[in-house]
């Protein structure tokens, strides 16, 4: 493949040392034009690291002068007969990007480690000026990049974005570029080393070299301040450009265009009230084309205007109550080999059966989902709830872990701060009541409102059963003081008890906030048919709904639940055979695609509920 380009080669005589080029989290860039690197990649599994670490574990990287025979990122052909080499892309098998190596080739289904991939193209040069980055739309685990032999740097994290500048490093003609993906678990990581969905390794979404002039859009927010008066302020970042300098953003459909100048750091600050403004919401999600312009550089972007906030046991969307309807969903396709979600169609179809449930809410669950997914969530009308996978137990008093998580909560609030459609930031999910813990989270909610004081904080938590009491369940918990929304996770009927035992549980949730239950449900293998009593049903699953739902309906400041789940999905911790097999059953719709019983119990409530909804806004309480 051939990039069209010209370009101008004193840049390309600087001198670069390993460390002169850095990741950066640009999140406009996904917005500009670019070439796609996505396809065929050649592949080399490494188990034992070879062409990372020579024979004495020291990083081939790090030397002055690593082997040629054995250094992977190098890329290297013999160049006479006798010359050893010991790998050889080109000869190498193929892997599909985006996507999963565990679903593409049968042998890796429960492979843990590193795997190099390499992918050839064609550079014919760009103009004096301009500028070149590569962006990984996410890459599981670690990801260390490599072009033209040469490290353009490190990444970690498996859900998150991330850009390196790649002009200095680029060749006229034929270009490598070289990452080796590791995704072993590990106790310092986020997540850590025990979780209950697949481990799936691999460059997971999209791949491509974005040309920018000099002086760039790099990042912008919108953020509509109030539903009475409509007014709309923000920012844009202008990467390169001094003060004083003109950016200009206009909304077409609005009539509007205003001129802002940018500071000494770049960024232009702008506040206004648009005539005729329509609210986004799940009944009307309306969404206006925005465009920047600065220079030669244009960003065009559909974003939706609305508020969130709590007022005592409500959540109000557009200063009117609301009720989330959810559903939790795993950024995971059931059908045509399974595997990771790499395509903008299988991320729709997930939301569609959302829709077809009756929902109004997804929590996306455990990690930041693909750009794809909320950005269809804001066309759809879903609400989301979009998660860090601060998950179970983190290695809590360990500064790097923190600054990991930090690093990943920080990059899904930049990538997503303008969808209309996220109202919940979640810090954690069933993470143990601790003082290390507690310390920790309450560092990672200062970071979001640091970042974003437009949307709720909330977290999935745990309830307790009271201490001297029968059948009574609290949450006591001090992250609930520091959050927005008391969220929790329950399983009466499955982990707890039998489905009768809803009927005599009683809950005492003692905060003046919005009570919102982020998961209950059970198990039930789609095609198995008993009585309601017999395990793994869904005779066993539907009844547990049926119980459940008017259980929780009597919770005081219940504001919406967000069952587990609408699909079956893998994982390695759920064994049993002939039921589970390597998934986890709780799905809504199973691994085929099939909907259980228990999917039509929610459907028909959820239906119940959307009618009462408009019951409510046709004849509200004076």
């Amino acid at each position: 493949m051939k990039l069209r380009l010209r370009i101008t080669w004193l840049s390309c005589l600087v001198a670069l040392s390993a460390t002169l080029l850095r990741a950066e989290n640009i999140p406009d860039l996904f917005l500009h034009d670019g070439v796609s690197l996505n396809g065929e990649w050649k592949c080399i599994v490494d188990p034992y690291e070879t062409g990372f670490y020579d024979y004495r574990r020291e990083q081939r990287d790090l030397n002055s002068n690593p082997s040629r025979a054995e250094t992977f990122f190098l890329d290297a052909k013999p160049t006479g007969p006798g010359e050893r080499v010991e790998f050889d892309f080109d000869t190498s098998p193929s892997l599909i990007v985006p996507g999963d190596w565990n679903t593409q080739r049968p042998e890796l289904l429960y492979y843990e480690g590193s795997l190099w991939y390499r992918r050839k193209f064609d550079f014919a040069g760009l103009t004096a000026g301009q500028r070149v980055f590569v962006r990984f739309g996410a890459v599981n685990y670690r990801a260390d990049v490599y072009l033209n032999g040469k490290k353009l740097g490190t990444h970690i994290g498996g859900f998150t974005p991330f850009t390196f500048e790649a002009t200095q490093l680029l060749k006229q003609g034929a270009n490598s570029l070289v990452v080796k993906v590791d995704n072993t678990r590990a106790k310092d990581g986020v997540p850590t080393l025990s979780t209950d969905w697949w481990n799936y390794g691999g460059i997971t979404r999209e791949v491509k070299l974005v040309t920018v002039p000099k002086k760039f859009i790099a990042d912008h927010r919108f953020a509509l301040e109030s539903e009475n008066t409509h007014v709309i302020s923000g920012w844009v970042q202008i990467n390169g450009a001094g003060e004083g300098e003109s950016v200009q953003l206009s909304i077409p459909e609005l009539g509007e265009k205003l001129f802002v100048k940018t500071d000494a750091s770049g960024r232009a600050a702008f506040r206004f009230t648009p005539a005729r403004l329509r609210l986004w919401s799940p009944e009307t999600p309306k969404l206006y084309e925005v465009s920047i312009a600065h220079g030669g550089d244009t960003v065009v972007e559909p974003i939706g205007f609305r508020t969130v906030r709590t007022q005592g046991k409500q959540i109000l969307l557009n200063g009117k109550p609301v009720f989330l309807r959810g559903i939790c969903i795993h950024e995971e396709f059931p059908l045509n080999g399974g595997g990771r979600v790499n395509t903008a169609d299988k991320a729709k179809q997930l939301l569609l059966w959302a829709k077809d449930l009756n929902c109004n809410f997804v929590r996306l669950a455990h990690y930041p989902h693909n750009e794809a997914m909320t950005r269809l969530a804001d066309e759809l009308g879903l609400l989301v709830w979009s998660e860090v996978p601060v998950y179970w137990t983190i290695d809590w008093t360990n500064a790097e872990t923190y600054q990991n998580a930090q690093n990943q909560l920080s990059d899904n609030i930049e990538r997503d701060a303008n969808r209309a459609s996220i109202i919940i930031w979640s810090l954690a999910n069933e993470t143990p009541v601790g003082e290390a813990r507690t310390k920790f989270l309450s560092k990672l909610a200062m970071q979001a409102r640091s970042l974003d004081q437009t949307r709720l904080l909330s977290a999935a938590m745990e309830k307790h059963a009271k201490p001297g009491a029968e059948n009574i369940n609290v949450v006591q918990d001090p992250l609930a003081d520091i959050v927005d929304v008391v969220a929790f996770n329950q399983y009466v009927g499955w982990y707890d008890g039998l489905p009768e035992m809803c009927g005599k549980v009683s809950w005492e949730v003692s905060y003046n906030k919005p009570v919102f239950i982020s998961e209950f449900g059970g198990d039930a293998r789609q095609g198995l048919h008993g009585s309601k009593d017999q395990r793994w049903t869904e005779e066993y699953q539907e009844d547990l709904y049926r119980q459940t739902i008017p259980m929780l309906d009597k919770i005081d400041g219940l504001v919406g639940f967000s069952p587990w789940l609408l699909l079956d999905f893998r994982s390695p911790r759920r064994v049993l055979p002939g039921i589970q097999d390597g998934f986890n059953r709780k799905g809504l719709i199973s691994s085929e695609g099939a909907r259980k019983k228990a999917f039509f119990v929610l459907q028909e409530y959820y239906q119940k509920r959307a009618e009462a909804g408009k019951l409510a806004n046709l004849n509200p309480k004076k």
